[in-house]
């Protein structure tokens, strides 16, 4: 068989694989956290998580194909490995960079939130009357 098929082949079945188990990983384990950020609202949550999923498999599988095509071709086995390798690491450094971006997003959401609900700082000392 062709080095430059048969990397081609790995590359997508294990690119595609990765970013599934990533976004499956992501998906179970984000609800909870998820819920905290909305304040318990866990059906805000799930759906909120349904569509970062949904995002997520978008942007990542659109990189993996984008990212098929390359200038250099495998000659043999060693330099399609070598290749494979590559590419496998771009698509695992932009999933790892996909997921501390969710992370920071959302912890600036969660932060926001609990600031909201929040007991003031110092207790009120003083009432101001309203004047009508």
């Amino acid at each position: 068989m062709d080095p430059m098929l048969t990397t081609y082949f790995a590359y997508m079945l294990l690119s595609v694989g990765l970013t599934i188990w990533v976004g499956r990983t992501l998906h179970k384990n984000g609800r909870a956290f998820l819920v905290d950020v909305f304040a318990g609202r866990s059906d805000l949550a799930d759906s909120v998580n349904h569509l970062l999923v949904v995002g997520f498999y978008l942007i990542n599988i659109g990189y993996v194909a984008l990212a098929l095509k390359t200038a250099q071709k495998p000659f043999d086995m060693e330099t399609a490995i070598e290749l494979l390798s590559t590419k496998i690491g771009l698509v695992l450094l932009v999933l790892g960079g996909m997921h501390f971006m969710n992370m920071i997003v959302f912890s600036h959401l969660r932060r926001r939130a609990m600031r909201e609900v929040a007991p003031p700082p110092v207790p009120p000392q003083a009432r101001i009357p309203v004047r009508a």
